[in-house]
Order: C-alpha cells, then sequence, then structure tokens
C-alpha cells in the first residue's frame, strides 16, 4: 500500500472510532445502550439495517458462490428487497415497533418472553442467539480477513485480530447508538464502492450486453463435476430434480445436487431467513413512528439492490475476465510445481516434494508458480493450475513475465490449502486486485471493511445483550438497567473470542454455507412465533416453546446427521454410526431408497415447515393465554397485580 491508500484507511478508523465515542456521550441509560433511545433517524436507521444485514457474507462469500454457481444467485437478491426490505418494513415492521414499545422490550428475546410472558423462552432465544451467532459473525470475519490480509501484507490471522480489536472499541463503550452511527457511515461507502464496482466491470468487460453475451458462450467450459449435478452455464438456473432413489454419481446415477443447494440454502435459507434476524428486528424498536419506517423501507431496498445485485452480478461475470482478460505480470518461479490431492483427489492440495513417491507424482497436478511484479523475493508464491490453453510470456532481461491462465474463476482460486474444487472465497479479493485499478483496490478495501465491521458490530452488540439483558437480569433481578450492560460488554467479549476462534481454524468456502446454516437456523427457530405473536392473539405460550423447540431440534438433527457437508465437517454421526451422515453406507453410497440430493437440501425446508405446523396445532390445542394480558400485549392498559 502506498502512504495515501494508508492515510485513507487511517482516517476511515478515526472518523469510525469518533462515531462510536459520540455512541458513547449520548448513551446514559440502558435503553440508549439497547435500543438507541428509540429515536433514531429514519435514513440512518436504513442505512443500519442495510449496513447490518449486507456483509463481507454477501459480497465475498456469496460473490464467490455466484462466480460458481451463476445469475441463479440473483433470485437471493429479490428474496433480499421483496421479503427482507418490504415485508419486513411494511408488515412485521411497525407492529414490531408498536409492540416493543408498549412493553418496553429492548432485545429480541425480551420481546417474545413479554409477548408470551415466559422467561423460559426470553432464555431460549438468547441462549440460541449466542451460541449459535458466533458462526455468522465468523463467517463475516473470514470475508474480511481474506482480502486484508494481502492488502495489507499480513497474515490471515493478524487480519482476523486487527478486525475484531476495533469494532469491539466502539461496540463495548458505545452501544447500539454507536453501531447505528458507524452503520451510517459504513453503508455510503459501501454504497459508493460497490456501484464503482459495477460499472467498472461492464467497462472492462466491453458493455452491459457484451459482457453477458460472453458470460453466456462460456457455458462449454463448466467443469464436468458441476455438469453432473446440473450446472447448465453461468447465465442458465441449475437443471431442476431429485436424484432416483438410491442414486448418485458414484453408482452411475444423477443428482441434481446444485438446483437445490442454489434453491433450498442460499435463496430460501437466506431470503426467508432475514426476516428472523434478532440484530435486525430489533432496529424496528429504534424508530420513533410508522412514517419513519415507510421512509426507511425505500432507501432500504436501493441499497440492498446495489448490494447484493452488484456483488452476484460482478461475482458470475468475473468468469469472462479471468478466462479472457487476466494477464498477471510476474517472475515465474517454476512452469512444473506439483500439488497432491490426495488419494480420493479431494483433499486440500499439498506441494509434491521431489523424493515423492511415484503412485503421489501419478495423482499430483501440475502448476505453475509465480511472484508478483512488485513482490520482493521473500513474498510468499502464487500459483496457478497449468493448462494447454495457458499463455506465457518470458520477459527480456529486467522485465516481467506475463501469464495468461485463462481459467475460469473458481479453477482460479485453487491452490496449496485449497481442494481441486478451490475456495470460492477468494474469488472476489481476487478479482478485485487483479481486475480493478490499484486506487479502487483503496476503496473496496473501505467498502469491505465498513460491509464486515457494521454487521460484526450488531452480532456482537447481539451476543451481548444476549447473555447481559436476557439470561443475566433473568436470575439477577436486582441487577437490571445498566448494572447489566457490564456482564453484556463482557458477554461482548466472549463473543468475539468464539468467532475468533472459529475464524482461525475453519476455512475454504465456508461463508455463504455458515452464514446460510444460521439465518436458517434463526428462522425454523424464530419465525413462526414472532409472526404470529404479532398478528394472532389465538397464539399461546406453549404452542411459541413447542415450535422454538421444534425448528431448533430439526434443524440441528438435520444438519448433525443428514446435511452432507455439515455432517461430514462435524463428524458426529461417523463417530456414532460410521457414516459420514445417514443417506450414505460407510463407503460413502447411498442406502436403498434413499436419494444423495437430500443431503444437499437445506434444514428450513424441512424445519421450518414443521416449526409453523407445530404452533398452529398446539396453539388450537392449548388453552388461550389470560384475556388481559393479550389485550395488555396488543395496545391495552397493563393488568393490575
Amino acid at each position: 500500500m502506498d502512504l495515501l491508500s494508508i492515510i485513507l484507511v487511517i482516517v476511515y478508523l478515526m472518523v469510525t472510532g469518533y462515531l462510536g465515542y459520540l455512541g458513547y456521550k449520548q448513551t446514559k441509560t440502558a435503553a440508549d445502550y439497547l435500543v438507541a433511545g428509540r429515536s433514531a433517524n429514519p435514513i440512518i436507521m436504513a442505512l443500519s439495517y442495510g449496513a447490518t444485514f449486507i456483509s463481507t457474507s454477501a459480497i465475498v462469500g456469496f460473490g464467490g458462490a455466484a462466480a460458481s454457481l451463476g445469475m441463479g444467485v440473483l433470485w437471493l437478491t429479490v428474496l433480499n428487497i421483496s421479503v427482507g426490505i418490504f415485508v419486513a418494513f411494511t408488515f412485521l415492521g411497525n407492529p414490531t415497533r408498536r409492540m416493543g414499545h408498549h412493553l418496553d422490550a429492548h432485545t429480541f428475546p425480551e420481546l417474545i418472553a413479554k409477548r408470551y410472558d415466559s422467561r423460559l423462552l426470553q432464555v431460549l432465544c438468547a441462549l440460541i442467539i449466542f451460541c449459535f451467532m458466533p458462526l455468522y459473525a465468523m463467517a463475516v470475519m473470514v470475508g474480511g480477513a481474506e482480502f486484508i490480509g494481502p492488502i495489507f501484507h499480513i497474515s490471515y490471522d493478524a487480519a482476523l485480530y486487527i478486525f475484531a480489536i476495533i469494532v469491539a472499541a466502539y461496540v463495548i463503550a458505545g452501544g447500539l447508538k454507536g453501531v447505528m452511527l458507524t452503520d451510517a457511515l459504513q453503508g455510503a461507502i459501501m454504497l459508493v464502492g460497490m456501484v464503482i464496482l459495477l460499472a467498472a466491470t461492464y467497462g472492462r468487460l466491453g458493455g452491459v450486453s457484451e459482457a453477458h453475451a460472453a458470460l453466456g458462450a462460456m457455458k462449454d467450459q463448466v467443469p464436468g463435476a458441476l455438469k453432473a449435478i446440473g450446472h447448465q452455464g453461468w447465465t442458465a438456473m441449475p437443471t431442476f430434480g431429485f436424484a432416483a432413489a438410491g442414486l448418485g454419481p458414484k453408482d452411475g446415477g444423477v443428482a441434481y445436487h446444485m438446483w437445490w443447494t442454489l434453491v433450498s440454502t442460499i435463496v430460501l435459507g437466506v431470503g426467508i431467513g432475514v426476516l428472523a434476524q434478532p440484530q435486525l428486528v430489533v432496529r424496528f424498536m429504534t424508530v420513533k413512528s410508522k412514517q419513519s419506517l415507510n421512509r426507511a423501507a425505500a432507501a432500504g431496498g436501493i441499497f440492498i439492490l446495489c448490494m447484493t445485485g452488484v456483488a452476484f452480478t460482478v461475482g458470475a461475470l468475473s468468469n469472462v475476465y479471468f478466462a479472457q482478460q487476466e494477464q498477471i505480470e510476474c517472475r515465474i518461479v517454476d512452469e512444473a510445481v506439483l500439488l497432491d490431492p490426495g488419494a480420493d483427489g479431494k483433499g486440500k492440495l499439498t506441494l509434491v516434494p521431489a523424493d515423492a513417491a511415484d503412485e503421489i507424482k501419478a495423482r499430483a497436478k501440475r502448476f505453475v508458480s509465480y511472484r508478483l511484479a512488485d513482490e520482493s523475493d521473500d513474498a510468499p508464491l502464487s500459483y496457478t493450475m497449468w493448462t494447454e490453453k495457458m499463455e506465457i510470456e518470458r520477459g527480456a532481461e529486467g522485465r516481467s513475465d506475463v501469464l495468461q491462465p485463462k481459467l475460469i474463476a473458481g479453477m482460479r482460486s485453487v491452490g496449496p490449502g485449497t481442494p481441486l474444487a478451490g475456495n470460492t472465497d477468494n474469488i472476489i479479493p481476487r478479482y478485485v486486485r487483479s481486475a480493478m485499478p490499484r486506487w479502487f483496490g483503496v476503496l473496496f478495501l473501505l467498502t469491505l471493511l465498513s460491509a464486515a465491521m457494521s454487521t460484526m458490530s450488531s452480532q456482537f452488540h447481539t451476543m451481548g445483550t444476549a447473555l447481559g439483558r436476557d439470561v443475566f437480569e433473568q436470575y439477577r433481578h436486582h441487577e437490571h438497567g445498566m448494572k447489566s450492560i457490564l456482564v453484556t460488554r463482557v458477554a461482548i467479549i466472549v463473543g468475539i473470542v468464539v468467532a475468533l476462534v472459529l475464524g482461525k481454524y475453519v476455512r475454504g468456502n465456508i461463508i455463504a454455507l455458515a452464514t446460510a446454516i444460521f439465518m436458517g437456523l434463526c428462522a425454523s427457530s424464530f419465525l413462526p412465533l414472532f409472526v404470529f405473536g404479532l398478528f394472532w392473539k389465538r397464539m399461546t405460550k406453549p404452542a411459541a416453546v413447542a415450535s422454538l423447540l421444534v425448528g431448533f431440534l430439526t434443524s440441528a438433527f438435520w444438519l448433525l446427521f443428514v446435511h452432507g457437508k455439515t455432517a461430514a465437517g462435524l463428524g458426529l454421526c461417523k463417530a456414532w454410526l460410521g457414516t459420514d451422515n445417514l443417506i450414505v453406507d460407510a463407503q460413502g453410497l447411498p442406502l436403498a431408497n434413499w436419494s444423495l440430493t437430500w443431503t444437499v437440501v437445506d434444514p428450513i425446508v424441512v424445519a421450518l415447515p414443521l416449526s409453523l405446523l407445530t404452533a398452529v396445532v398446539v396453539a388450537l390445542a392449548t388453552r388461550p393465554m389470560d384475556k388481559a394480558h393479550v389485550d395488555y400485549v396488543y395496545g391495552g392498559a397493563k393488568p393490575k397485580g
């Protein structure tokens, strides 16, 4: 980074710190710390909602997923705007604001508890948030660290630590007022950065129609492994279907995995899951009136379109740039480096030593190693897979070599430490560093800093209040108000440490998956009891508890024992039953009468309908709640005694 870049980053951090300090100075009561005093400006609220909603997981993680899956990911943008903004603001926002103000609720679990007159529900909601939100926070941290580390020439771990410390400083001190003020600044920076990224990408690829035509013409370059699961090109939706029972790629069958991954995990998991995100729901309780929410909705819709629409479009179009235009000015170190993918071909690639066995060399893949032209001789090597299409132009004495890999985006993310399928979390950072001018790299750095810090600050604040306000205060009744803020601040630190540990040890194609898992878990656990609680007076406490438990336990069971990637990664099914999941045998082949497609169906497809059905059945089967309490919840006078 040059001096100007460093100065810009320092100025950005100083302004962020000042806004956090303003939040600290304006925080006088527990309501200030927890719900920003219930008097937030609607534009600040909209930017805060959008900046909290959109993080590095959307830009880096889902942008990288779009590079692999194609333009079909844009259906998530459709749901983000139609459901995450307009349904949320228009139908849920004002009832949530009105009920939250009337019941004097400061957090999502507290709102649920006061609606159902249940301390148990408050504690259950809080524990789910505190225990599982670090997974989402980890995804955001990883997205930022993947880009920031190479820019500053610092290690991935150092980038994680610096990130966490900066965010923790203003969240712990300033509470939600500090969070929302910094969110507004960060949202504005994100908006500028993403609009410029889209314009620069289309300019680089010759225009809008030319870029999309070129992407459509690349369908013959789809890797065989992706074609086998339904990929039809980056401008088409994957093939819809459900693999025949007992059949899959290993035994000659056809598996339509990609459609289910795209639609159930990415589009539905995140598009529906956003409605029950605790850190977003609480934003509705920070404004004074319905009119404020209406003004915020329009701004929020435009913001989400510019964020997710740009990230997903650029992610898919990056294939055109990498395959047709990428030129790397570098010093080539070795044109015949061998990397071993392991005996099954699915392991993380490792360098093959010269004295390795012939069997290992035979299965190894050839790579080219190089250092960028402006890097020193002690800089870490970069790698790209060798293909017959690759072009290498050796520079004369004192001049750089020019390397043209001519690979699609996913293949450009393959290297030491990744499987042969690559690491989609690296694609957007690599694209920006390679295709965009150096000055834009600094602007995009600020964009990612803003995206990550705005989301992480809300996550940490929500985790802290879950333990401080919603658990600690329930069992220490006299330790209320500002006295519990100390516990909240300690809980924020604990949440940060857990997210850091996860981010340090869990890497590789994890950002989009971790985000979808948490959002789907929230939807299955919280959405029925939240929505019915707002609109259906017949909804009861037993129904809310049953719905939450059924949604949570079904999601947990599916993740631990059925979903292929999470079940294999967590290893509990393997330890108990000897198989990666309940759909396959010990050799990884489908069990009779079961389809491998079930292993990529997201838990939300099963858990949310069961949770919804449970809420309705139990509510109708149990005694209605006390009429005086229900009348009070919906705006009446508080019952005496």
